[in-house]
C-alpha cells in the first residue's frame, strides 16, 4: 500500500513537525514530547501518551482543559520512561502530575518508572490505568482504547477548576468503570515502520472486538450490514452498562469516512430508542484511531452530569469537539 511519507525512519518526527505548524500553542521537548508553549501555573498538570498511529491521541490533545503534556513512542510502541519522566519534569509546578495510561504491559511499566523516578526527585506524581476494551473478558486484562480520550478531557477539566491531585484520582477513578469501549474493523492497519499489516483478514471478513493495534477481539466474522454490526457491538456493551441515558463515542478507526460514521449513528440512535434508551451527548469522528484501519469502536458511559459538563467545557485542542 502507498503512504504519505518520506522514510519509515522519519514517520514520528515528521509527523510531529506537521503538528506543530498546525498548532502553535503547543511545542517539543526531549525529541518526541508534546508539551503546552504556555506552562501551567498552578493547579495539576496531566500527562499522557503511548505509542504513536493513534492520532490525534495523544499529541492532539494537549491543550488547555486537556492534556498538559503527551509523550509519544514510535510506531505502536511505548515512549521510554527518560521520554516520561522529561514531560513530568516539564509540566511540574508543585501541585502534583497525573498520570493516565493506558492498559498495555509496556505503557504500564515504562510510565510506572517514571513516575517512581520523579518521586525520588520529589514531585508528587500519581496515576491511573485505562481498561475500557470489553472485548477482553478478563477485566484486569482490558486494554486501554477510545475511552481514554474521555479521562483526558475529565481529568483535564477537573485540573482546570483547581481540584487537588488526590482528589482527581480518586474522581477519575469513581469514572472508571463505567467507561466501557469495543471496537471492530474490516481491514487491518499498514504499519509504516514494518511495511507489514497488522493482521490478516479476508475481503468479505471482519474482526469484532478488535484492538487499536490490531489485536484479535471477540470473533472473526462475515461482513454484515451495518444495522448488524451496530447491533452485535452494542449488545456487548449493554451487558455491562446498565443505564437509560447514556454519553456515546462514535469512533473512527483511521480509514473510515465521517459519512460512515454518521450512518453508524443513524442506526445506533435507532438501536438505542428501541431499548428505551437515551443519548445526552455525542462524539464522533477520529478520536482514537489505529493507522489506516478501516472500522469503527464504540463508547458507551452513563451520563452523570459531572462527565457531561466536563466534555462541554472548553478546551482549546482543534482535535476534540
Amino acid at each position: 500500500m502507498k503512504k504519505l511519507i518520506k522514510s519509515k525512519t522519519q514517520f514520528l518526527s515528521d509527523m510531529l513537525d506537521g503538528m506543530l505548524e498546525v498548532d502553535t500553542n503547543i511545542e517539543l521537548i526531549a525529541d518526541t514530547v508534546v508539551v503546552r508553549k504556555a506552562k501551567k501555573k498552578q493547579g495539576v498538570a496531566i500527562v499522557s501518551g503511548g505509542g504513536s498511529g493513534h492520532e490525534p491521541a495523544h499529541a492532539g490533545y494537549v491543550a488547555k482543559g486537556m492534556l498538559d503534556a503527551a509523550v509519544c513512542g514510535e510506531v505502536f510502541t511505548s515512549p521510554t520512561p527518560d521520554k516520561i519522566l522529561s514531560a513530568i519534569k516539564a509540566v511540574d509546578n508543585g501541585e502534583g502530575v497525573l498520570l493516565v495510561i493506558k492498559n498495555y504491559a509496556g505503557d504500564v511499566m515504562n510510565f510506572e518508572m517514571a513516575q517512581e523516578m520523579a518521586e525520588m526527585e520529589d514531585i508528587k506524581v500519581a496515576s491511573i490505568i485505562v481498561k475500557d476494551d470489553i472485548a477482553v473478558r478478563d477485566e484486569d486484562k482490558r486494554r486501554g482504547v477510545a475511552g481514554t480520550v474521555l479521562v483526558h478531557k475529565y481529568a483535564g477539566y477537573l485540573a482546570e477548576q483547581g481540584v487537588k491531585l488526590e482528589d482527581i484520582k480518586d474522581r477519575v477513578e469513581h469514572l472508571l468503570p463505567t467507561i466501557k469501549s469495543i471496537g471492530m474493523a474490516m481491514t487491518a492497519p499498514m504499519v509504516p515502520t514494518t511495511g507489514k499489516y497488522g493482521f490478516d483478514i479476508e475481503a468479505d471478513e471482519m474482526e469484532i472486538g478488535v484492538g487499536i493495534h490490531g489485536e484479535k477481539g471477540l470473533s472473526r466474522e462475515k461482513v454484515a450490514p451495518v444495522d448488524e454490526v451496530v447491533a452485535r457491538l452494542s449488545d456487548e456493551l449493554l451487558e455491562e452498562v446498565q443505564a437509560d441515558q447514556l454519553i456515546v463515542m462514535v469512533n473512527g478507526m483511521g480509514a473510515t469516512p465521517l459519512s460512515e460514521l454518521n450512518i453508524v449513528v443513524k442506526y445506533l440512535a435507532d438501536y438505542l430508542k428501541g431499548k428505551d434508551i437515551s443519548v445526552k451527548h455525542w462524539l464522533v469522528g477520529d478520536y482514537m484511531t489505529a493507522l489506516d484501519m478501516q472500522g469503527v469502536s464504540l463508547t458507551f458511559v452513563p451520563a452523570e452530569d459531572d462527565l457531561y459538563n466536563a466534555l462541554k467545557a472548553h478546551t482549546d485542542s482543534i482535535y476534540f469537539n
